[in-house]
């Protein structure tokens, strides 16, 4: 199976459905699920950066309304030290790749849309630049 990293906290953010979106400089035409791998590297300042743009996109996104999330973004497992990194956590559907989108999550250039998130137990992996092939 295929894999894409992704940085945390986002990965997490995917894994659970809330991030239905994943922002790249560059096109696919990969579609159907992949594995998502939360990449080792994060820094306390990008960590912060994330949640707050999260947190104001969860507010956004029309399928969140009314929920908690905003407020809880912690209580789900995203206090830094509970994020799981370096390995497979989820995975998700590609269902298109698009260059604009009204979607909160859409910061420009390309966008995978992702569907049928699914979080999976941890599986330590080395992870690589693009779609990577996982060992069965």
């Amino acid at each position: 199976m295929r894999a894409l990293s992704i940085r945390q906290p986002w990965a997490s953010l995917v894994v659970l459905g809330l991030k239905d979106i994943e922002n790249r400089t560059w096109v696919t035409h990969e579609r159907g699920t992949i594995l998502v791998h939360a990449s080792k590297g994060m820094t306390r300042i990008e960590y912060e950066d994330a949640i707050e743009f999260a947190v104001e996109a969860i507010r956004a996104d029309p399928r969140h309304a009314g929920k908690k999330e905003t407020t809880t973004l912690r209580a789900l497992g995203f206090a830094i030290e509970d994020l799981q990194r370096g390995g497979i956590i989820g995975q998700v559907d590609i269902v298109d790749c698009v260059r604009a989108s009204a979607a909160p999550w859409y910061m420009g250039n390309v966008g995978f849309v992702l569907a049928n998130a699914k979080p999976l137990p941890f599986r330590s992996l080395r992870g690589a630049l693009r779609f990577f092939e996982v060992p069965a």
